[in-house]
């Protein structure tokens, strides 16, 4: 397995469920969980083209080591690193627990 220079401090973010007696929804996103170290890659404009997207934002790749808080992040959870929010688009474990990839689409400009 290639090594991976887990250099970013990241943050995740959960939204907050609001119930207004009606309805829940989701509220604003708060930090969730401590602070990680992750190794980032940007995705380039050719393996997003390749892939069929149009989508003008900053895409990127984020590997985590695996712990059970990582795997316990879920699509609807975003991620914080370097002032810029990213949504999780996918999330794939990487071996036999040995790593965690996520990839993002940023909601920040």
């Amino acid at each position: 397995m290639a090594r991976f220079s887990y250099d970013r401090s990241v943050q995740f973010l959960r939204a907050e469920i609001v119930d207004d007696g009606f309805q829940s929804r989701r509220g604003e996103y708060r930090p969730h969980g401590p602070r990680c170290w992750a190794a980032k890659s940007e995705i380039s404009d050719a393996e997003k083209f390749g892939a069929g997207s149009v989508v003008p934002n900053l895409q990127a790749r984020f590997r985590l080591p695996w712990s059970n808080f990582a795997a316990g992040i879920a699509h609807t959870d975003r991620m914080a690193c370097e002032g810029r929010v990213y949504a999780i688009v996918g999330i794939k474990e990487i071996g036999r627990r040995a790593a965690l990839e996520f990839t993002t689409a940023s909601v920040t400009p």
